[in-house]
């Protein structure tokens, strides 16, 4: 199951997105966090990098 972003506490900072192996995460049009579920591998790699825990594992 691919990651979920909290749109509420995201910052839009970017740094998920620069972790992400894939590429599965992006800043959509509101420049917040989105994961595209279809490319995310599950790694976990961007839940570390969020400096406000706003990614999270299901």
């Amino acid at each position: 199951m691919p990651v979920v972003v909290d749109k509420d506490t995201c910052l839009g900072c970017g740094a998920c997105n620069a972790a992400c192996p894939t590429g599965a995460i992006a800043l959509n049009d509101d420049g917040f966090a989105e994961c595209d579920a279809e490319v995310c591998v599950d790694c976990g790699a961007c839940v570390g990098t969020c400096p406000v825990e706003a990614i999270t594992q299901e």
